[in-house]
């Protein structure tokens, strides 16, 4: 059985978003990854609807670079590969993933409400 985990190019990630370029480039991961991800996903995780609002969050031009830093690292975290728990793991495999959404969500608060409806 193949591991996507042995195959995944670390340096793919962009895990140090301090600057405006390196958050372009984090939006374009999350662009390329979280749709096809959400297809074959979204009907087995409740919070589908919380990921579509961080990606038009994450989007938006108006929104400063500094502020999609983290929204960008939850979106990445959601569409690698590899986790703290695999996805794979029936029940449990994307309890990491809601609890990173969730700690997004809380720390952004009514500042999103507006992208659920985009």
């Amino acid at each position: 059985m193949s591991n996507d985990f042995e195959n995944y190019n670390f340096e793919d990630i962009g895990v140090e978003y301090d600057t405006e370029d390196s958050i372009n480039e984090a939006t374009e991961e999350v662009e390329n990854k979280l749709w096809v991800k959400l297809e074959k996903v979204g009907k087995k995780i409740s919070f589908a609807k919380d990921l579509i609002a961080l990606f038009h969050y994450l989007v938006d031009n108006s929104v400063s670079w500094h502020r999609k830093t983290i929204v960008a690292g939850a979106l990445i975290y959601f569409v690698v590969p590899f986790d703290a728990i695999p996805d794979l793991a029936p029940l449990f495999g994307y309890m990491d993933d809601l609890g990173v959404i969730t700690a997004t969500l809380k720390f952004l608060g009514s500042e999103l409400i507006p992208y659920y409806d985009s």
